[in-house]
């Protein structure tokens, strides 16, 4: 291994490590992050029962979680002794998940020192591990590759800009080709691997297809909501930033008398970010904690608590998905499994299945108010093109699924020998 690339990484750690401990006395999300690694080792140590079959599972934060997540519940539906151990690199996705029943252990991920790495994987002493999209911590993967323990990516995605696919990071590139099979979702990270000599590569899909079919599937029912909705045509508004909801109300103030009902669930659900959203929506707006008030003549309704919005969409004549004008759109997929047409900013280009979609015309990026005005005109009005939509969304992620099964059906091979 080239001892200059892992002490230039090394310190990349630190740096990153000191610049979060210095955030923390005014960012609450580092705080939490720096907080949730006190004493973490010996909390694994105290938790984890000798002897048991521990499948391990790391994924970045809650998105990749619902990737994850359809893996782990096949696994552990056909394999009763398995125990599995889920870890999260970001507080957002331990923060929301550390209760979850689809896990027996949950945890942050250690930082990714050559100690920390060696600690932590003799602690929980993994039968397999599940890499999950894009993370791939270096120390931790040679640990793993020395121990001989069986690891797999599940929804890779690979890019040419990547550090892997440089000329500095031939060391990285290295570890990634120790993985023993990686499940990539397109054809571009499919050809991209094989062209760095990566034959550990298969194509598969995403699983968060799979995950989105079966919240279908398994809808929760809001009757509240369903009352709120009636018999008006509905814009779900889900994981929205400041910057999506300025256009929005720009919108909405121009379109005052026009009859739609409204369900926003911003990102930022604290109170102060609630307040002011409702606020700015003006009287006609109940936050769902309070819908059993309701009045008739609500029109805005902002959901407060999070959980809901994948099963919200099924009540959305169209949905615009948030993080387009900032780092990168939310899930898409959540609405589109329902026939739901999707909106969203200009930042998508990362995004496999926002590309497809829009090349079949079935979803649409928005530049500005002005478009984003003549797309929900267009699509209200138009009844052809909206059912086109409509179809093609559902139809994309049906002709997508099957990715869970390819990949459990490795693992009972390949790894549990069946």
């Amino acid at each position: 291994m080239d001892s200059a690339f892992v002490f230039i990484y090394d310190l990349a750690i630190q740096f990153y490590l000191l610049a979060i401990r210095v955030s923390s006395s005014f960012n609450p999300k580092a705080k939490q992050f720096i907080n949730g690694r006190k004493n973490l080792l010996n909390e694994i140590k105290d938790a984890i029962h000798k002897n048991e079959y521990i499948v391990w599972m790391h994924c970045a934060s809650v998105g990749e979680y619902e990737q994850g997540r359809p893996v782990i519940e096949k696994l552990k539906a056909e394999n009763n002794n398995i125990k599995v151990l889920l870890t999260f690199f970001s507080p957002s996705g331990y923060l929301q998940r550390k209760n979850s029943s689809e896990a027996d252990y949950i945890f942050y991920l250690p930082i990714d020192t050559k100690k920390n790495a060696e600690n932590f994987i003799r602690i929980i002493n993994p039968q397999f591990v599940i890499f999950v999209k894009y993370e791939f911590w270096f120390h931790h993967l040679i640990e793993l590759k020395k121990k001989n323990i069986p690891t797999i990516l599940i929804s890779g995605i690979f890019r040419r800009e990547q550090l892997f696919f440089r000329w500095f990071g031939k060391p990285f590139l290295a570890v990634i080709k120790s993985f023993n099979k990686i499940f990539v979702q397109d054809k571009n990270s499919f050809a991209l691997l094989n062209e760095f000599a990566l034959t550990n590569a298969v194509l598969s899909s995403d699983t968060r297809f799979d995950r989105v079919l079966q919240v279908k599937n398994n809808s929760k029912q809001f009757p509240e909501i369903e009352k709120f909705c009636f018999d008006n045509k509905v814009i779900i508004a889900g994981s929205t930033w400041p910057e999506d909801e300025k256009l929005l109300i720009q919108f909405i103030t121009q379109q005052k008398k026009s009859g739609l009902k409204w369900i926003i669930a911003p990102h930022e659900i604290s109170e102060k970010h609630i307040g002011s959203l409702i606020n700015q929506l003006g009287e006609k707006t109940i936050r769902f904690s309070q819908i059993q008030n309701a009045s008739n003549d609500k029109q805005f309704l902002v959901i407060d608590n999070i959980g809901m919005l994948s099963s919200i969409y099924q009540y959305g004549t169209i949905a615009y998905v948030g993080g387009g004008f900032g780092k990168g759109i939310h899930n898409i997929l959540e609405a589109s499994v329902y026939g739901v047409p999707v909106l969203f900013g200009p930042n998508y280009k990362k995004f496999r299945e926002a590309n497809d979609l829009i090349q079949t015309e079935s979803c649409f990026s928005i530049q500005n108010e002005n478009e984003f005005d003549f797309k929900i005109n267009q699509l209200l009005n138009d009844k052809k093109l909206y059912s086109e939509c409509s179809i093609g969304c559902y139809d994309y992620v049906k002709n997508n699924s099957g990715a869970t099964d390819q990949i459990v059906q490795y693992i009972k091979k390949e790894i549990f020998k069946k």
